[in-house]
C-alpha cells in the first residue's frame, strides 16, 4: 500500500486546534504573571500599629528596581497624599531598599502605602498594604484590583513578545537553514517570503512593544501608547534602549536577507558562492547573537545570580531554538511548497538540529538551576510548574524529532527502478480517483490532455509543432476552445506536480512528522513565553521565607542598619551624603561600610571620615571607630562591637579639607 502525504489544510487545521487545547490547558486560570523582583519587606510592615508616626516608609526588594517620582505613595485615611513625594534611594551593597518622606504632624489613623515600579529585568510589578499610627481606623482609599502589567495593555504586550519570538526564530533559522542546509533555496520564493515574513513580524512587533512599553508599566491606558513624553522616558530606560538596538540590528538583518536572496541566489561560481556564503555567515551569526542579546541584557538572565553567565548562555539558548524551530518552518514550507528539496538538505537539517538540542539541553539545564535553584521550588511555584510543562513538551518534540529523523535516513536509501514506478503509478490511479470524486468534469479533460500528450510523444519530433500550430488554429477560430485547453494543460501540470510530491512514501511521511512537530513548537514557543514573564522560584521561595519572617512581632528588626546623612562642611566640595551600612545590626561583632558622595550620586574622597558609637542610657561611650580607605569614596571597618542592645547614637565626623569638617549625627536602635 501506497504511503502518501496529509492534506496540508485538513491535517494542519487539526493539529492547530490540537495545540490550542493543549496551550489552553497549560496556562487556563494561571494567575496574571508575577515579575522577578519581589518586595521582601517594608518599614513599617502590612497591618503594623505604631506608637507615633515615623519619619519615612522603606521598602525592601529581591533586586534592583527602577523608581520614578510616583513609584511610592502614602494616602492618609481620607485618601489625600501623606508624604513629600521625595523618593529616597536608601540601598547599601547587596540591599535594595527605597524609601518616601513622610509629611510632618500626621494624625492617627490608618494609612495606605500603594507603590509601583519596573525590576530589572523590565517587567512592572506593584502592590500596596496598610498601616496604623495610634489606632486603626477607617479609610476611604480603595487597594488597587488590577496588577501592573494587567489588562488590554498587558495582553497585547505578551502577544508581541510572543510573536517577536516566533518572528526572530524564523529569521535567524530560515536564514542558517539556507546557508547551512540548502544553498539553493535561496532561490526558491516560498523560503524567501517565509524568512521576509520572519523580518517583518518581528520588526513590527518591536514596534508595537516600543509603543506598549509607556503605558505597560505605568497607567495601563492604550490611549497613552502615542504619549510623546511617556515614549521619550521610555528611550532612557534600559529596556526602551535594548528595544531601540533590535530596530538598529533590524535593519542590518535587513541587508543580510537582501544580499543571501539576491547577489548569493545569483552566484553560478562555487568558489565566489562559497566566500559569500563564508562573509553572510560570519555577519550573520554576529546579527542574530546581537538581536538575542537584546534579551539577554534586558530580562532575566541579566538579574539575579551570575549574570555575567546567565547572559551568554541565554543568547546561546536563543540561537539554538531559532535553528531548530526557525529550520523546522522553513523545511516544512520548503516540504509542501517546494518538494524537490534536496535529501542531502534534510540530511543536514537534521545533524544541525541534533547539535541544537544539545545545546539547549545544556543551557537549559544552567537556567533551570540559576531560576529555581530546589526541588521544592520545581514543584510549588508557578515558574517551576511551567518549567515542567516546557521540559514535558521537549521531550514530546525530541521524540517527534526522533521520527522525523528515522524518515530522513530513510531517504538517503535509494529505491529500485521497479518499486519506483510500481508507487508512482499507484500514486497516479489514487489522484486520478480524487480528482474524479472532487470535479469529473476537470478530470476527464485532464485525462484527455495526457492522452493527447502521450500521443504526441509517440508520433515523433514533428508532433509538438503540429499540435502547437492546431492549437493556435483553434485558438484563432475558437476562443472558447483554447480557454478549455488551457484549464486543461493546467489540471495536467497540478497533476503531475502532485504525483511528483506524493511519489516518495519516505517523504510524505516525513512531511506529516515535521508539521506534527511544528505544531507541537508553536505550544512550546507560548509557554516559554509566559515563563520568561513569570517570577522565578528561586526568588519566589525567598520572598515567601522572608514575608513569613517578617509576618511575626519583632520589638528590634534583625536586619543591617542602612543610614544616610547629609553634610555640608562649607568648603570646595564641602557638601555630599554619607551612607552607612553596619551588618548584621546586632550585639556582638559587625562590619561597617562607609560610602562619601556627592549630590549628583559620585564618590568623594575625602581626607579624613571618623565614626563614634554612644549609649547614652547606658552611659556607654563614644566607642571610636577607624574606618580603613577601600576605594574612592569608601571606607570599611571589620569587628565593630556592640556591646549591648539599644539606642544607640552614631555620630560621623567628615574633613573635606585641612580646616573645613562636620560631624552629623543619627539614632538607631540596634538589637
Amino acid at each position: 500500500m501506497t504511503t502518501t502525504a496529509p492534506r496540508l489544510g485538513t491535517a494542519l487545521a487539526r493539529l492547530l486546534i490540537l495545540a490550542a487545547a493543549l496551550l489552553g490547558t497549560l496556562l487556563a486560570g494561571a494567575a496574571p504573571a508575577s515579575a522577578h523582583a519581589a518586595l521582601t519587606g517594608s518599614d513599617p510592615k502590612d497591618g503594623a500599629v505604631v506608637a507615633a508616626a515615623p519619619k519615612e516608609v522603606n521598602l525592601t526588594f529581591s533586586e534592583q528596581v527602577a523608581m520614578s517620582a510616583d513609584s511610592i505613595r502614602v494616602l492618609d485615611p481620607a485618601g489625600r497624599r501623606a508624604d513629600t513625594g521625595e523618593i529616597l534611594n536608601l540601598c547599601s551593597g547587596s540591599i535594595v531598599r527605597y524609601g518616601v518622606a513622610l509629611r510632618a504632624g500626621l494624625p492617627d489613623g490608618t494609612y495606605t502605602v500603594a507603590w509601583q515600579t519596573v525590576s530589572a529585568d523590565s517587567h512592572p510589578i506593584s502592590g500596596a498594604f496598610t498601616f496604623s499610627i495610634g489606632a486603626p481606623s477607617t479609610t476611604s482609599v480603595a487597594l488597587p484590583d488590577r496588577a501592573a502589567g494587567g489588562g488590554l495593555v498587558g495582553t497585547l504586550y505578551g502577544i508581541a513578545r510572543y510573536v517577536s519570538y516566533a518572528g526572530f526564530a524564523v529569521l535567524v533559522g530560515g536564514g542558517a537553514f539556507v546557508l547551512a542546509c540548502w544553498p539553493r533555496g535561496a532561490s526558491v520564493r516560498p523560503v524567501q517570503q517565509t524568512v521576509v515574513r520572519g523580518w517583518l513580524t518581528l520588526t513590527g512587533a518591536t514596534l508595537v512593544m516600543l509603543l506598549l512599553r509607556n503605558p505597560y508599566t505605568g497607567s495601563g491606558e492604550l490611549s497613552d501608547a502615542f504619549d510623546l513624553a511617556g515614549l521619550k522616558s521610555v528611550l532612557e530606560t534600559k529596556t526602551g534602549a535594548a528595544l531601540t538596538s533590535r530596530l538598529l540590528l533590524l535593519g542590518a538583518a535587513a541587508l543580510f536577507v537582501a544580499v543571501l536572496f539576491g547577489a548569493y541566489a545569483r552566484r553560478t561560481d562555487p568558489k565566489e558562492k562559497k566566500d559569500l556564503a563564508f562573509g553572510l555567515g560570519l555577519g550573520g551569526t554576529v546579527v542574530a547573537a546581537g538581536i538575542a542579546g537584546t534579551w539577554a541584557l534586558a530580562e532575566h538572565a541579566s538579574t539575579g545570580i551570575q549574570p555575567g553567565i546567565a547572559m551568554p548562555v541565554d543568547i546561546l539558548h536563543l540561537l539554538a531554538v531559532a535553528a531548530w524551530l526557525g529550520g523546522l518552518t522553513v523545511l516544512l514550507v520548503s516540504l509542501y511548497k517546494a518538494p524537490s528539496v534536496d535529501r542531502s538538505a534534510i540530511e543536514r537539517f537534521s545533524k544541525v538540529a541534533f547539535g541544537s538540542v544539545a545545546v539547549l539541553a545544556a543551557t537549559g539545564l544552567y537556567q533551570s538551576w540559576r531560576q529555581v535553584g530546589s526541588w521544592s521550588a520545581l514543584t510549588g511555584t508557578r515558574y517551576g510548574q511551567l518549567l515542567l510543562a516546557k521540559i514535558g513538551l521537549m521531550c514530546v518534540l525530541i521524540g517527534i524529532a526522533w521520527i522525523s529523523r528515522r524518515w530522513t535516513q530513510r531517504l538517503a536509501d535509494p529505491k529500485p527502478a521497479e518499486e519506483t514506478e510500481e508507487t508512482a503509478q499507484a500514486a497516479q490511479a489514487e489522484e486520478t480517483v480524487q480528482v474524479e470524486e472532487t470535479d469529473r468534469t476537470e478530470a476527464e479533460e485532464a485525462e484527455e490532455a495526457e492522452e493527447a500528450e502521450e500521443a504526441d510523444e509517440t508520433t515523433g519530433a514533428t508532433a509538438p509543432a503540429e499540435s502547437a500550430q492546431s492549437a493556435a488554429t483553434a485558438s484563432t477560430a475558437d476562443p472558447e476552445r483554447a480557454a478549455q485547453l488551457a484549464r486543461q494543460r493546467a489540471a495536467v501540470a497540478t497533476a503531475r506536480r502532485k504525483r511528483e510530491r506524493d511519489a516518495d512514501p519516505e517523504r510524505a511521511g516525513l512531511r506529516r512528522s515535521v508539521l506534527t512537530e511544528a505544531a507541537v513548537a508553536v505550544v512550546l514557543l507560548a509557554v516559554t513565553t509566559v515563563l520568561t514573564s513569570t517570577e522565578p522560584g528561586r526568588t519566589e521561595e525567598e520572598a515567601g521565607r522572608g514575608g513569613t519572617a517578617a509576618s511575626g512581632p519583632a520589638a528590634v528588626p534583625d536586619r543591617p542598619v542602612d543610614i544616610r546623612l547629609p553634610f555640608d562642611t562649607g568648603g570646595v566640595d564641602g557638601k555630599g551624603i554619607v551612607r552607612l551600612s553596619l551588618d548584621p545590626g546586632r550585639t556582638g561583632a559587625n562590619a561597617l561600610h562607609l560610602f562619601v558622595e556627592r549630590p549628583n550620586g559620585k564618590p568623594l574622597d575625602v581626607p579624613e571620615i571618623k565614626v563614634a558609637l554612644t549609649l547614652e542610657a547606658k552611659d556607654v561611650g563614644p566607642l571610636p571607630v577607624a574606618p580603613d580607605r577601600i576605594q574612592t569614596g569608601h571606607w570599611s571597618a571589620s569587628g565593630v562591637q556592640i556591646p549591648m542592645p539599644g539606642e544607640w547614637r552614631i555620630q560621623v565626623t567628615v574633613r573635606t579639607s585641612e580646616i573645613d569638617q562636620t560631624t552629623i549625627e543619627k539614632n538607631v536602635k540596634i538589637g
